[in-house]
Formats: structure tokens, sequence, C-alpha cells
């Protein structure tokens, strides 16, 4: 669950800076700094949280990342599309996660009772 989780983290990182070149040239009221920022915020969040996944605390980040990348649609309309996407991979991952922990879970028990 861990692995798929990371996994669409760190996938996370690559298309919010692939959003930041797209949000680069926003000039009204200074909203290019402010995406810029945004962008450095929420990619920091999918790192620490890719990292920290054996914890609670790494999971409650994932989601956070989850809705600031969906939220990110503000300064990039293309973002509440890709956010929605992601977070439809990162609950595909840990419900697939738990299935595939379950079943290697009962192959383990099975294996050392024979």
């Amino acid at each position: 669950m861990r692995m798929l989780a990371r996994s669409v983290l760190i996938m996370e990182m690559f298309v919010i800076g692939f959003a930041v070149l797209a949000a680069k040239d926003l000039t009204a009221a200074n909203l290019g700094a402010a995406a810029f920022w945004s962008a450095g915020i929420i990619a920091f969040f999918a790192l620490i949280a890719s990292g920290t996944l054996k914890s609670k605390f790494g999971w409650v980040l994932g989601w956070i990342t989850q809705f600031a990348l969906i939220g990110y649609g503000f300064f990039v309309f293309t973002m509440f599309f890709l956010g929605a996407l992601f977070m439809g991979l990162w609950v595909a991952a840990i419900v697939i996660g738990q299935k595939g922990e379950a079943a290697r879970a009962a192959f383990n028990a099975g294996e050392k009772t024979q």
C-alpha cells in the first residue's frame, strides 16, 4: 500500500512542477508569485508525505496534498481535473494496497501452516 501511495505522491511532484511552468506567466494581481509558492508548498507536502507514510502523519499529509492539488486549479484550471485524477489514484492506491496486503497475509498464513 505504501509503495503505490508513494508512487502517486512522487508523480504529483512532477505534475505540480509542470503546472508551475503553465502558471509562470500569470500577471493579474501578482498571481505568478502566489502560484509559484503554492506549488512549492504542495510539492514539499508531497515529498514529506511520501517519506513519512509509515506513520499516520504521512497519510494525513498525503490527503492534505490531494486536496491542495485540486485547489491549485484556482491558479491553473487544468489542475482541477488532474487533481481529481490523482485523488482517484490515491484512493485506488489505498484500496488496492489494502487488498494486496490482505492477500499477502493470507498467503503467508497458509504457507506457515503447511
